[in-house]
């Protein structure tokens, strides 16, 4: 088969014709968004190929149109700076690692009722469950109880788990062999997922739901370990939903408040503002929130 190049902005597309249909097999460029066409020569655009994009830094969204019914292996891997994935069709099948390291991705969309983007980006980045990328059972009871599962999974998972591990493999590959740093990252981990589900909590059982709130309450400001405080405040500082939630969990009290309000400075003086009000006067907080512009 002939390899044939396709401009794009910022980009070019190489691809091949097979039995009347295209199939990418490597994106080249600088663009921060793809967006793979339906067709090209007129023929329907089936696949994209293994390794296609791998290592595309650069990008930031990609859009797939719903002729595309297969991803191979490794296709997007190592994108770090990936953040959304659109696809077009629920009948796309991902070959293995097809997301591996796209650390920052954060959403893999398909327009249809009841579809979680934000819960299946984190089952394929943060959680390492790419059994969840069955896009037609994405939402559906049965898919959640799966995600649910393995959330509690990580959660009840020891803090040290495969720390031995890190040390064996060396600095080189985990940037410290410290066991507060490992620790700590873990718990980072979790209070990330804990807040993820809170905020998206379709058929989330109240059992579940009552352990991960327990589990951001435990590590606030003022607790023996913060992270579910600096999970908010490092990677949502500047997004309402974030800490609007924090706030009406307990997790700023007037305990706890003059620490927190040191720790954000002057960097999210919105935040600090709303704290202020939600804390020092509850009922002055939906007045005030109603005014917030972020």
């Amino acid at each position: 088969m002939q390899r044939k190049e396709l401009e794009l902005a910022d980009g070019r597309l190489y691809y091949e014709i097979h039995r009347g249909e295209a199939f990418i097999e490597e994106f080249r460029g600088q663009a921060s968004e793809v967006i793979v066409p339906a067709t090209i020569e007129s023929f329907p655009v089936a696949g994209i190929g293994k390794k296609a994009f791998l290592s595309k830094k650069n990008i930031r969204r990609i859009v797939l149109p719903d002729t595309v019914g297969e991803v191979g292996e490794w296709a997007f891997a190592y994108c770090s700076g990936l953040e959304e994935v659109v696809l077009g069709s629920a009948r796309v099948r991902f070959g293995r690692a097809a997301f591996l390291e796209c650390t920052a991705l954060s959403k893999i969309t398909l327009e249809t009722e009841g579809f979680q983007p934000e819960l299946l980006a984190a089952a394929v980045t943060s959680m390492d469950v790419f059994y969840l990328l069955e896009l037609p059972a994405v939402g559906t009871k049965e898919w959640l109880e799966k995600w649910d599962a393995r959330l509690m999974a990580i959660l009840h998972t020891p803090d040290k788990s495969g720390y031995s591990k890190q040390v064996l493999c060396g600095e080189e590959d985990y940037g410290s062999t410290d066991l507060a740093a490992y620790m700590r990252r873990s718990r980072l981990k979790k209070a990330r997922l804990s807040f993820l589900r809170l905020l998206h909590p379709q058929r989330l059982s109240e059992r579940d739901r009552k352990e991960l709130e327990n589990f951001v309450l435990s590590h606030t400001k003022g607790c023996d370990t913060d992270e579910a405080w600096q999970v908010i405040l490092k990677e949502h500082g500047h997004e309402k939903a974030y800490y609007r939630f924090f706030a009406e969990l307990g997790g700023v009290t007037k305990e706890n408040l003059e620490a927190i309000l040191a720790d954000i400075g002057e960097e999210y003086p919105e935040m600090k503002a709303y704290l202020l009000s939600s804390v020092g006067d509850e009922s002055q907080t939906e007045d005030f929130f109603s005014g917030l512009e972020l």
